[in-house]
């Protein structure tokens, strides 16, 4: 999804500068589309972009006017994963629902600490409902395992998460592929997709072994600047879903 290719180690990337002066939007027969300068934005390949809401068109016109005498894209994530939806999901849409049960098979969720005590007493506290609840709305039966060592998923439950990622639209499903990657949990995302939890909910479910590790040892500059960023990237999701549904 990155859109700047990575150069010699030495030698810098040059980012684009701003080549606009005013951020719109318009509504037409396929959708909304974000105009600069009162032209079309277009993606990577070159097709007109055209947002399915206007909410969702707001966010990337959004981004556009945020800029400053240079663009940087790698900040632009609404702008990044509505490329995505528009012109890689539509040849893609069975590997990708494949790739969110693959998460599925092995979900951060589904793995409990098997100590500390205090560790294991949170994971259950803050994980097991998320997982009841997966059970309960969508059918989703999981097995729990303790300890790192692999456990079997049903087959019947990744079938499950395959069809309910298929059931998106192409912007749905590229939301939903991007959450099960920051996640690093299929089940995380499709509960943010379904509103159990917001973006910095999801996240810092997702983050549970490492948020208690940063309590008993301390949190570096680098990590947290991470998670700021992970952040970022979780509210934008946040948004992007309920945009989507805006209508």
């Amino acid at each position: 999804m990155e859109s700047i290719l990575r150069r010699g180690f030495h030698e810098p990337v040059e980012k684009p500068r701003r080549f606009y002066e005013t951020v719109s939007i318009e509504a037409a027969e396929d959708g909304y589309g974000v105009l600069l300068d009162h032209r079309t934005v277009r993606g990577p390949k070159g097709g007109r972009v055209r947002l399915p809401t206007r909410a969702l068109a707001q966010m990337v016109a959004d981004e556009w006017a945020a800029q400053g005498e240079v663009l940087e894209v790698a900040q632009m994530h609404a702008t990044r994963l509505a490329n995505t939806a528009i012109e890689s999901i539509p040849a893609a849409r069975g590997a990708t629902a494949r790739s969110v049960a693959d998460y599925a098979a092995s979900d951060l969720l589904c793995y409990f600490a098997e100590e500390p005590e205090s560790l294991v007493a949170r994971q259950q506290a803050l994980w097991g409902p998320v997982l009841e609840r997966a059970e309960r709305e969508t059918g989703l039966v999981f097995v729990r395992a303790a300890g790192i060592v692999h456990r079997d998923q049903p087959q019947e439950t990744l079938d499950r998460v395959r069809d309910l990622a298929l059931a998106e639209s192409d912007f749905g499903l590229a939301g939903l592929a991007f959450g099960t990657s920051l996640f690093g949990s299929a089940v995380l995302a499709l509960g943010l997709r379904r509103n159990w939890l917001d973006g910095p909910e999801a996240l810092a479910l997702s983050r549970l072994d490492e948020a208690y590790q940063e309590e008993q040892w301390g949190i570096d500059a680098e990590a947290a600047e991470r998670t700021a960023r992970l952040t970022l990237e979780a509210d934008m999701l946040d948004r992007w879903f309920r945009a989507l549904d805006a209508g």
